[in-house]
């Protein structure tokens, strides 16, 4: 296929993506050229900011679902593309209490704000090499927040290199928590404790004697999760320091001047 067709083809699938979607992006854009000229209280601040930052939370897990999807279905398992999980459109991915709920309720008391969303479906059988690609979808999830990550990066640093909005501005603040809650999101996912990601991976490394009785660790969910996050000295700690390795590197990902 010619060079030009390629760009003809591409162009048009972005004609198509964006079209429908203008809107949204016109208002984005009003909402950013209007938000250094309003006045706020200090406590309307707070709260459009925390507002704000959990959407921007919401739609990151919502791509990080759709990574595991398409990657699923790319490795010979089609059940979340059949679903309609693969899509950037965060409503299927959107579990109430999760996702809208805690993180809000946990962002208004001043903690750190804990969630998740609606798990995408993986057929292990149907995958062409079970294990190896059950880690392969594992992976893709926490890969797209660091993707993220960059995006929002690049945002911080055109918004205020530019000159057109300083540090502590609404604008600023929102950019800032929503990259850190995608390296949170990744870094956290990646712990080896069933189910999250990284546990996908350790079943990849460990001798088959051992992979059953962990992967059984599963039935256990998120009260295993939050039992090892509050109660095992150093994993906090350890999250937070990966936290900071992947800014960094962000960081010079993008040219530095973080």
């Amino acid at each position: 296929m010619r060079f030009d067709s390629i760009l003809k083809r591409a162009a048009a699938g972005l004609r198509a993506w964006f079209a429908p979607r203008a809107t949204t992006f016109l208002g984005a854009a009003a909402f950013c050229a209007v938000v250094p000229a309003v006045e706020l209280s200090e406590d309307s601040f707070r709260y459009i900011q925390i507002a704000f930052t959990v959407v921007f939370v919401i739609l990151s897990l919502s791509v990080h679902e759709a990574a595991h999807a398409w990657t699923a279905w790319k490795c010979g398992d089609s059940t979340a593309k059949d679903l309609g999980r693969v899509t950037l459109n965060p409503l299927p991915s959107i579990d109430p209490i999760m996702t809208i709920v805690m993180p809000l309720m946990l962002a208004s008391m001043g903690l750190p704000a804990f969630g998740g969303a609606k798990p995408v479906p993986v057929n292990y059988h149907r995958l062409r090499h079970p294990l190896r690609d059950m880690m392969i979808v594992a992976i893709a999830g926490p890969l797209s927040n660091i993707a993220l990550g960059i995006v929002f990066m690049l945002a911080w640093k055109s918004a205020v290199y530019s000159g057109a909005y300083g540090k502590g501005t609404l604008l600023v603040n929102v950019i800032e928590y929503s990259m850190l809650a995608n390296l949170v999101l990744a870094a956290f996912n990646m712990l080896p404790i069933p189910p999250l990601d990284g546990s996908r991976v350790m079943a990849w490394l460990l001798p088959s004697a051992l992979r059953e009785p962990y992967v059984q660790l599963e039935r256990f969910g998120m009260l295993l999760v939050l039992g090892v996050w509050y109660l095992v000295p150093g994993v906090k700690n350890g999250v937070y320091m990966g936290v900071n390795q992947l800014q960094d590197w962000l960081n010079w990902v993008t040219g530095g001047r973080w």
